[in-house]
């Protein structure tokens, strides 16, 4: 199969947020959709921190606009609510419990009522609670994610397809997200970071 037309499929970019019992934590989905008028479905990895408590608590999902802050998809992407506290330096909105981020379009809050499992996803079936908008913003597609912004998936994403360099150029690849630098990085100033995940030069290897 050619995985390429896998990237013409459309999809939002949202962060789905939810308590662990102790903070609030969350991770970047693509994969949610509205199944009717008060229902959503949610895919998230099963080695996601925050799948497990989405199954029992109600969740909140933000939407994400062109306009977020760079920060917001690193920090809910790559990296783990097990090991940070993801919200520390994150401006955040309490809504019925649920906080949910203030750099967004808007959110909606959840609970789940069914769970569909598969393989590597847990799909959350949802039941709509309350929603609203915060700002008047154009939603971030997955494309515009990947084609302006230069994103790539977190591995645990539904849609996670490896990123591979052409073998003929110079290249180096990010350990900690994955990022591919074409070119010389050498050549880079020592503040260089990756634009996904923020990492400095030293955590790049050379494909």
């Amino acid at each position: 199969m050619n995985k390429e037309i896998l990237k013409n499929l459309s999809y939002g970019v949202y962060v789905v947020t939810v308590s662990d019992g102790k903070k609030s934590t969350g991770c970047v989905a693509n994969s949610i959709m509205q199944v009717t008028y008060d229902t959503i479905a949610v895919s998230l990895n099963h080695n996601n921190y925050t799948t497990d408590f989405v199954k029992n608590n109600k969740f909140g999902v933000s939407i994400l606009s062109t306009e977020v802050n760079d920060n917001i998809i690193p920090v809910f992407g790559f990296s783990c609510g097990r090991e940070v506290d993801k919200f520390k330096d994150i401006e955040k909105i309490n809504v019925d419990g649920v906080d949910v981020l203030a750099d967004s379009i808007g959110y909606l809050i959840c609970k789940t009522v069914n769970v569909v499992e598969t393989e590597t996803h847990s799909v959350f079936i949802a039941k709509i609670l309350e929603g609203d908008i915060i700002k008047n913003q154009t939603p971030m597609t997955y494309a515009y994610y990947h084609a302006v912004k230069k994103g790539l998936s977190p591995k645990n994403a539904p849609t996670y397809i490896e990123e591979k360099a052409d073998t003929e150029e110079l290249a180096y690849k990010c350990k900690i997200c994955g990022y591919i630098y074409k070119g010389d990085l050498t050549k880079e100033p020592d503040s260089y970071i990756c634009p996904i995940c923020k990492k400095s030069k030293e955590f790049f290897e050379k494909l």
